[in-house]
């Protein structure tokens, strides 16, 4: 097979793969968008006028949103491949750092927006599955009593193939996504040749007239059309996994022509019979034709979660690189896409969680009141960002950057205020989720700050210690020391700690601090720099991006090209082990630092998320008031 051909055959596999794990969300929006927009909730009669107005809405929403602003200006914004709104937050900063309120402003809105997909992580796969599997009662009314059963079922299979990787998933799934995605479109033609006039939808008139004839209610009904476009972030979070080539065509190609057929067909469906409301997705299908239909629809759900599982785990990892998250195990799944990984302690939460969520609310109805909330307001996140990022990235003018960004705000603000009002009805689930994770993700970083400064406080600058080394000299024993060392500018606390309790130093010692850059990665040409210093030590500095992976002992491999020779078997390495005390008027609140000492208890140790050797690790601890 000549290169072109397995460039080719690459780029498909990837394709699939983002049907599979990419678009799963925003292709099953069909199950309950329009159906949810003629609800009891709004009283909004089906009749001709508002059911054109409402499939235009859908259209352009997915035009304007997924189209327009992902595609084609979002995915632009990656930071060496990777996306998300923590990329994008560190594009926003990028070389300049903003600094006093506007910056404190940025900060808060990337880390909570960050937050929020949390609870999109829950609520898609609960709302999303059971949706297809409530497909049973449009057939029969036996299988009600089996509804949340069957959905708990699948849910606790689906998040148990999580650890397989979203590579294998999406190529899995992703043929079954092309024949879902081209079912949909041929209910979608089945119903638009009943009723042609349907058609009339595609004109944007039609939505425009529809909000300014029904004031407030009309509204309110945007609250319902964003679910059409739920999972658009994905496009963006997942971006690492695949690349921004193979999800823009296969939006063009296969997502985008299905969609919108689709909602069309069941804008037809209801046109000619208004009664079709309840359920026009399923109804679109022949009588026979359900069952299999609900079967099809259970697998694409189950593929639909995976665009916020998998983007929960990318923004996991992240979150730890940048220290918003303590350290947890990271599995990377696939040895070709760094971006694909695995987080088992994230993956059994949000298994808990969403189960929790489909026993609690027992509806796909009910549910939609709690979707959308979080969706909506990190989408206006994300387009506050972009301005800032395309500013520092590409120079943009304010004008330039400030007018297409209000163009995204206008919708969207509407989209997040509509459903906002659905908060006391179901829409606290992903705002207490989202403000649990934010919490979480503050505590640690400040934690993580003030222990910092501690620890500077109580080092001994390096200069001055490397100076009553040489005036009195310790006994020097055979081997290699290299010591973790987060400040470079000060000695160690465990080489102190060490030196002052078992009065020995080894022949040659390596201060070793790892560098976690906002960039998404650091090629291995600049990866490692080493610095000589007196007294046989030397000061070795190891840079990652935050969806790298550290290894101390590639790293200190490495130094070899820069005349540093590494003998694992005759190297020691000493860490430093910190168990924090809360203390009343401490730096923190109290019970906050008792949450922050919770979370380090808690965290994964050192020595493995570093891969160090675990019969050559040295661990020296210590207390530390909070």
């Amino acid at each position: 097979m000549n290169p072109d051909q397995q460039s080719r055959r690459y780029q498909f596999s990837l394709i699939m793969g983002a049907l599979g794990v990419v678009y799963g969300d925003i292709g099953t929006s069909p199950l309950y968008a329009l159906r949810e927009c003629f609800s009891s909730t709004y009283s909004i009669a089906p009749d001709r006028a508002n059911l054109l107005g409402v499939v235009s809405l859908i259209l352009w929403s997915l035009i304007l949103i997924v189209s327009i602003k992902y595609l084609t200006f979002i995915l632009r914004a990656d930071n060496k491949g990777e996306g998300g709104i923590l990329a994008l937050l560190s594009l926003a900063e990028r070389d300049r750092p903003a600094r006093g309120r506007r910056g404190a402003a940025l900060l808060l809105m990337g880390v909570f927006g960050a937050a929020l997909l949390y609870g999109d992580g829950i609520i898609t796969p609960a709302i999303s599955v059971l949706s297809a599997v409530e497909g049973l009662n449009v057939a029969t009314n036996v299988f009600e009593p089996y509804v949340l059963p069957l959905t708990v079922v699948v849910l606790v299979a689906l998040f148990y193939l999580q650890k397989n990787g979203t590579g294998l998933v999406g190529s899995v799934f992703g043929p079954v996504m092309i024949v879902w995605f081209a079912t949909l479109g041929v209910l979608g033609v089945r119903g638009i040749v009943h009723e042609p006039a349907v058609l009339l939808a595609i004109n944007p008139w039609q939505g425009v007239r529809f909000l300014g004839g029904h004031g407030i209610a009309g509204f309110l009904v945007m609250g319902a059309v964003v679910l059409a476009v739920t999972g658009a972030e994905a496009l963006y979070a997942d971006m690492g996994h695949f690349g921004s080539r193979p999800i823009r065509r296969a939006w063009w190609a296969i997502v985008f022509p299905g969609l919108m057929l689709n909602y069309l067909g069941q804008g037809a469906l209801i046109l000619s019979n208004p009664a079709m409301t309840a359920n026009p997705f399923y109804q679109l299908a022949p009588r026979w034709g359900v069952l299999p239909l609900v079967v099809l629809a259970t697998a694409a759900t189950v593929i639909a979660s995976q665009a916020l599982i998998s983007g929960t785990f990318s923004l996991t990892m992240q979150a730890i690189q940048l220290g918003y998250f303590p350290r947890l195990a990271v599995q990377h799944t696939s040895s070709a896409e760094r971006g694909q990984v695995y987080v088992p302690r994230i993956n059994h939460m949000l298994a808990v969680m969403c189960v929790a969520l489909v026993l609690g609310f027992g509806s796909s109805s009910r549910l939609a009141a709690a979707y959308g909330v979080a969706v909506t307001m990190t989408m206006v996140i994300t387009s506050v960002l972009f301005f800032y990022a395309a500013r520092r990235v590409w120079g943009w003018s304010t004008l330039k950057a400030g007018t297409l960004c209000a163009c995204f705000l206008a919708l969207e603000m509407t989209f997040c205020v509509a459903n906002l009002l659905k908060v006391l009805h179901g829409g606290w689930v992903p705002l207490v989720i989202g403000g649990g994770v934010y919490l979480l993700m503050s505590t640690w970083r400040k934690g993580r700050q003030i222990l910092r400064e501690k620890l500077q406080a109580a080092s001994l600058p390096l200069e001055l210690f490397l100076s009553e080394l040489v005036r009195h000299p310790p006994t020097r024993v055979p081997g290699t020391a290299v010591f973790l060392a987060g400040n470079p500018l000060g000695a160690p606390l465990a080489l102190l700690h060490n030196l002052k309790h078992n009065k020995v130093l080894h022949q040659r010692v390596i201060l070793l601090t790892v560098r976690i850059h906002e960039t998404a990665h650091v090629p291995l040409a600049r990866r490692v720099n080493v610095e000589s210093m007196e007294s046989g030590f030397s000061r070795v500095t190891g840079h990652y991006g935050f969806m790298d992976e550290p290894d101390v002992l590639q790293l200190l491999r490495a130094c070899e090209a820069h005349g540093m020779a590494f003998r694992p078997q005759e190297t020691t390495f000493f860490l430093s082990s910190e168990t924090i005390i809360p203390k009343r008027r401490g730096a923190m609140a109290h019970w906050r630092a008792a949450l922050f000492a919770l979370m380090a208890r808690n965290a994964q140790r050192a020595t493995a998320f570093f891969r160090l050797p675990a019969n050559r690790v040295v661990e020296l601890g210590m207390q530390v008031e909070l």
